[in-house]
């Protein structure tokens, strides 16, 4: 019993460090920091997955979907 809880806390932690890279990576793209965006999402995911889809793109002049606009 002892050893099965302790697997299941390893998993646990696995998923939660693995699912704190999506939003590290979302803000990434968007020309953020990548460990801070991280760091911050295994502190508080709900709120760092927002934070990274609204705020602003510093990449390419900040046009959406990181495209430079064609002169």
């Amino acid at each position: 019993m002892e050893n099965e809880m302790i697997i299941l806390g390893i998993l646990l932690v696995c998923l939660w460090i693995a699912i704190a890279f999506w939003p590290a990576r979302v803000a990434h793209r968007k020309g953020h920091s990548f460990v801070g965006y991280f760091i911050f999402s295994l502190v508080f995911f709900p709120a760092a997955i927002i934070v990274a889809y609204l705020v602003p793109d510093r990449t390419a002049g900040g046009v959406p979907g990181g495209m430079a606009p064609v002169a």
